[in-house]
């Protein structure tokens, strides 16, 4: 068995990849995993790693937008479909046969693209396929614990045995409870290859100044249909009697095109730096309470106002806990007022300080590749 090197001081770390080549496959559900992934990306090619994207339909659009010079292979993934209700229960059961094959045709698929990509080591965001035992594996996710609508804890372990599979784990949040994620990141029985490395944002670096082109209202919308569609079409319905000039990012890459309703832009995607302007420049921020939103909030310093997806379980926790919290307005999709927000403005927040935790993850992921 490989032994496992110790981590190199902070001072070694400057240009310590050495041209590795290193594969980056986030989880094709919607794009916050993809754009989670832009930092890490960054990170990598800062400390002289040679990243390889590794994805397929939207979240590859994003990265190749992103990231127009990198290499890149198409990692094809299950399209997951919500229903239009408020319980998503019924629809997950009847899809995650097809989960469960996809990772093993994400382990076929791997084994291929180790020896034809030349690979050094391999970060995976919540792609369980996407993974070998000679080549160092890091696992992103911030659901150790999911919340899952049947059969929670049966889940929950098999999520921890897949979890230990990979030589790391790494957590985009911090150790002290309840950090950004709550229950889904901490837990009284953690697995040995754990490691915290911090919220991480596209909006986390670079000296951005809001422009002077600025909207009342910024809505981000995400996640499958036909729930993204179920959103946007509701925001856009009451953007329409709200005074003001109001920006709506579709989240739909290389889907549709740009066009204006009235006092909308709407646009089907922007990249970091241009939605980072925009965000600064919002009067208020409204989009879905996934993860990557609450990181990139983060970043910001901003409050918003937060609209869960109906049944989706992770969303539900994440938007009670944070309205517990209360650093963000949650509003259930049913019930959504942007106009009774407007009239009492969420403040801002804090930023949780990450204390170069995923400096240190990449330290020992050099260490890892080192050792092989």
């Amino acid at each position: 068995r490989r032994l496992l090197a110790k981590t190199k001081p902070l001072s070694d770390l400057r240009d310590m990849f050495e041209g590795a080549r290193i594969l980056v496959a986030p989880l094709d559900w919607g794009l916050g995993h993809a754009a989670r992934c832009v930092p890490i990306i960054k990170a990598l090619i800062t400390h002289g790693a040679v990243p390889v994207i590794g994805a397929d339909k939207g979240p590859l659009a994003l990265l190749r937008e992103e990231f127009p010079t990198l290499e890149h292979v198409r990692i094809p993934g299950i399209e997951v479909r919500y229903t239009k209700g408020r319980s998503q229960a019924w629809a997950m059961a009847k899809q995650f046969p097809a989960m469960l094959r996809s990772v093993s045709e994400e382990q076929q698929l791997m084994d291929r693209l180790r020896k034809d990509l030349q690979l050094d080591a391999v970060i995976s965001d919540q792609r369980f396929g996407i993974r070998a035992n000679d080549v160092p594996s890091v696992l992103l996710t911030h659901q150790l614990f999911p919340f899952t609508p049947l059969l929670q804890g049966p889940l929950r372990w098999m999520n921890l045995r897949k979890v230990k599979r990979f030589h790391r784990c790494w957590i985009p949040d911090v150790p002290d409870v309840p950090g950004l994620a709550g229950e889904l990141s901490h837990g009284h029985h953690m697995p040995s290859n754990v490691h915290y490395i911090g919220p991480v944002s596209r909006f986390s670096d670079g000296d951005v100044r809001a422009s002077s082109e600025r909207h009342r209202v910024v809505a981000v919308i995400s996640g499958p249909e036909p729930q993204r569609a179920l959103f946007e079409q509701k925001v856009i319905t009451q953007l329409r009697t709200i005074d003001g000039r109001h920006l709506v990012v579709s989240g739909t890459p290389g889907k549709q095109k740009e066009r204006q309703e009235g006092n909308i832009r709407i646009v089907p995607h922007l990249k970091g730096e241009a939605l980072h302007i925009s965000l600064l420049g919002a009067e208020l921020i409204v989009g879905r309470s996934g993860y990557t939103t609450l990181m990139d909030l983060n970043a910001l310093g901003r409050s918003a106002l937060l609209v869960p997806t109906p049944g989706q379980g992770e969303q539900e926790y994440l938007g009670r806990i944070h309205a517990t919290i209360g650093d963000h307005i949650i509003q259930q999709q049913h019930e959504l007022d942007i106009a009774k927000v407007l009239v009492k403005l969420p403040g801002d927040r804090i930023p949780l300080n990450s204390r170069d935790l995923l400096l240190q993850a990449l330290g020992d992921l050099k260490a890892l590749i080192k050792v092989r």
